[in-house]
């Protein structure tokens, strides 16, 4: 869904600006608080006397909880990296590039988000999982969002017309 959220607010920045891209990430935020809380109250309560395998829902879903902060952290960061980059080049091209401004501000901040996921999520998890092995989890997934952005600009190009031609 991350390569998505990209695509979406490259567009609605494009025509609608930075204030209400921020509304669109702020939305984004709330529901990955609240995906958090949920599943900290799902196993913080006690479980129902037929239930008889509250250990292992506990083991999988307490674990969900570093990767949901991990993705809280990695999508502030790289969403508003991603506003401040494509305003930057838009500064830099004006209504020109849209498909320069779109992809230059995705693949960093897709490394951003992939990055900081990737470290805060599964680092030393595990003996097997530290520095290097992150990075090379980050390498393949990083270059799959990029592929991504690349084969999204046409649908960039579209909702951009598309929400102009409502606005």
């Amino acid at each position: 869904m991350i390569p998505i959220s990209f695509l979406i607010t490259d567009i609605v920045e494009d025509v609608f600006g930075k204030k209400k891209t921020k509304q669109f990430v702020l939305a984004g935020i709330i529901s990955l608080i609240i995906a958090f809380l949920f599943t900290l109250l799902s196993v913080a309560l006690a479980p129902n006397e037929r239930y008889s395998f509250n250990d292992e829902y506990k083991l999988i879903f307490s674990g969900s909880l570093r990767i949901i902060i991990a993705s809280l952290v990695a999508f502030v960061l790289a969403q508003y990296h991603d506003i401040w980059a494509f305003n930057f080049w838009k500064k830099k091209t004006g209504e020109k590039h849209l498909w320069l401004r779109n992809n230059a501000s995705t693949f960093v901040s897709q490394l951003i988000d992939t990055t900081v996921f990737m470290f805060l999520a599964f680092y030393q998890v595990a003996p097997k999982f530290d520095a290097m092995f992150i990075v090379s989890l980050i390498i393949p997934y990083w270059l799959f969002k990029i592929a991504f952005a690349l084969i999204d600009t046409p649908l960039v190009y579209l909702g951009v017309k598309w929400l102009k031609k409502e606005k």
